[in-house]
């Protein structure tokens, strides 16, 4: 239970890290920022044990992190706005 609080808690502090190096508005509420923080985590460790830097089982690192969520949040910004004219 301690585990899947923590990763709520790091998501949080990561995914509003990101909204804050993005430039724009993201209209986004508190669960997505949480979803965005674990999701730029996940990628992170992801490529990480690709390219070598992470062994199975390890955490990203903490900017490798906020990196991939702000490449996150610029993916979905392009998504989302990419239907508006």
């Amino acid at each position: 239970m301690g585990g899947i609080l923590w990763t709520i808690a790091v998501g949080f502090v990561v995914g509003v890290i990101a909204k804050l190096l993005h430039p724009g508005k993201e209209n986004m509420g508190f669960i997505v920022t949480i979803l965005l923080g674990i999701g730029g985590s996940f990628a992170a460790g992801m490529i990480g044990q690709a390219l070598g830097w992470y062994r199975a089982g390890e955490g990203a690192g903490f900017i490798g992190s906020v990196v991939m969520a702000v490449a996150l949040l610029f993916v979905y910004g392009k998504v989302r706005g990419g239907g508006e004219q």
